[in-house]
């Protein structure tokens, strides 16, 4: 049986775990936000290459938390509208303080 190549992604996006023990498939949903959230273009493409835009899509829509920038590029990369993701639910349901 062909396993898939590892994906290569830059270490700073995964600065605060052990590098070296990260587990892809155990760990695929934390890999795919982290990715998302701190990675470049090419770093986004390893990502969907290993996983799929499949398992991709749907780590995306049950996040817990994207950084607004984070959570529009997902929406256009998945082809769904933010009102389909989670975490714009969870934000639209726990405003922050008024700023004034």
């Amino acid at each position: 049986m062909k396993t898939k190549p590892k994906p290569v992604f830059q270490k700073r996006i995964f600065w605060d775990v052990d590098f070296e023990k990260i587990d892809y498939d155990a760990k695929a949903n934390f890999v795919i936000e982290r990715v998302f959230e701190r990675g470049d273009v090419d770093d986004i493409r390893q990502c969907r290459r290993y996983y799929g835009d499949e398992k991709v899509s749907e780590a995306l829509l049950k996040a817990k938390f994207l950084p607004l920038h984070t959570l529009y590029f997902a929406s256009a990369i998945v082809d769904q509208p933010i009102e389909n993701f989670r975490c714009y639910t969870l934000r639209q349901s726990n405003p922050g303080l008024f700023p004034y």
